[in-house]
């Protein structure tokens, strides 16, 4: 039983909603209803029907479109990092911006026990500084935070999803970046060969990287200890090592967390990653609160539609139920009738999200990230899981907003209903 008073509402809704469309499916088998009656209003009717669709269509939009963008935004945190790293950075600190790793303290971890070493015997630790810049984006819209990292030469083979597209690596001292395909399609002067002044300095664009859907897509990268001079940086921010097996891994956090002298923690470079979706959280928030407040207005016009749809056709009502077609009939009918036009405009509105999503899948969108306040890079992810949360959501807007004008269509007198006009 969840104990938020609101899961716990949503939890009611859905039961009365899965008790309604029982009853519903239980209506149509065991009492004759004149099915191709309603299904023939539909395209009678085709304004209303169409009204009603688009309007619906276009809540299911928003709300799907909303939620890829979340699910993007936290795909590219969750795929970012490798299982075999250990991420160090200072106890409490909630992001690398704000964590420092001092000189000292990353003397003494090349040394800690159960790390993996490269062919040449060199341990395979990487020390970090990550720097927040400010530069001119391509449209010319204005400036916006980019995290530019330095990186120990150890750093790219740390990072194996990371890879060259274009371009060479960046020459310890020759003041020389690398830059992620998708900012270079976002930020000014980041070809290749194309130069940016920060930290009162000019750094040149020598290669183009794709991170792999990760959020290594969101970085600019260049050797660590000329970014720590650069900016004049005493300390690192944080430490990523590989560590040899699992068991070392356990090894190496116990002597980081025991250690007096290194008021650090290490945590796997996946989990911290994965840490990082709080961007996510109010985007997705968005989402349900613009959504619940369209489907509100989704209900009211399908309600309507449907109030006007039964009063077109009292007599025809009245028909029915003189030929004696029961009100649990009726009932059932008009909810079928309300249920089949949210669903095409369930459809209509999923195909218009996949529309978007098609026209923007080359052109990555960007957003602050809250944990590091600098751009983030991502795209839409639509799944089927969320395609069919938009089409349950078409759903409830149309039962819902075809309930009471059922009611009313079921409980007509039959003479009444009749004699209208």
């Amino acid at each position: 039983m969840p104990t938020n008073p609101f899961m716990f509402m949503v939890l009611l809704v859905k039961i009365a909603f899965g008790g309604l469309i029982g009853w519903l499916v239980y209506s149509a088998f065991t009492s004759p209803m004149p099915l191709p009656y309603y299904f023939k209003n539909i395209f009678v009717r085709w304004r209303a029907t169409l009204a009603t669709m688009l309007g619906v269509a276009l809540v299911v939009a928003v709300y799907v479109m909303l939620q890829a963008m979340a699910a993007g935004l936290e795909k590219a945190s969750a795929n970012t990092g490798d299982p075999r790293n250990l991420m160090i950075v200072r106890k409490g600190s909630t992001a690398e911006s704000s964590s420092q790793v001092t000189r000292e303290q990353f003397r003494l971890i090349p040394y800690l026990p159960g790390i993996a070493h490269d062919v040449k015997g060199r341990p395979l630790v990487s020390a970090d500084v990550v720097v927040l810049i400010s530069l001119p984006r391509k449209d010319g819209s204005g400036e916006a935070n980019v995290m530019l990292r330095g990186i120990s030469p150890s750093g790219m083979e740390l990072r194996p999803q990371v890879a060259l597209v274009e371009g060479r690596w960046f020459t310890p001292g020759k003041r020389e970046v690398v830059v992620s395909g998708r900012m270079a399609k976002r930020f000014a002067n980041f070809e290749i060969g194309g130069k940016f002044k920060t930290g009162g300095k000019e750094l040149t664009v020598v290669g183009v990287t794709d991170g792999g859907n990760s959020a290594f897509d969101s970085e600019i990268w260049m050797d660590g200890d000329e970014s720590r001079a650069l900016f004049d940086r005493e300390n690192y921010s944080s430490v990523l090592l590989r560590m040899e097996n699992a068991a070392a891994g356990r090894t190496i956090t116990e002597r980081v967390e025991a250690d007096k002298r290194l008021p650090l923690r290490a945590l796997p470079e996946m989990e911290y990653y994965s840490s990082q979706t709080m961007t996510a959280v109010p985007i997705r928030f968005l989402g349900n609160l613009l959504a619940t407040a369209m489907s509100i207005g989704a209900v009211f016009a399908a309600m309507n539609t449907m109030y006007a749809s039964v009063g077109a056709r009292t007599r025809e009502i009245g028909t029915l139920r003189a030929l004696g077609y029961r009100r649990r009939s009726i009932l059932a009918g008009f909810l079928l009738e309300g249920a089949f036009l949210s669903l095409a405009g369930g459809v209509l509105g999923c195909v218009i999200s996949l529309i978007l999503y098609a026209v923007f899948y080359h052109h990555p969108l960007g957003t602050m990230s809250f944990q590091t306040f600098s751009e983030i890079v991502f795209q839409f992810r639509i799944t089927p899981q969320l395609a069919l949360k938009g089409l349950g959501f078409s759903e409830v807007v149309g039962v819902v907003g075809s309930l009471f004008p059922a009611i009313r269509a079921s409980r007509l007198p039959v003479i009444a209903a009749l004699k209208s006009v």
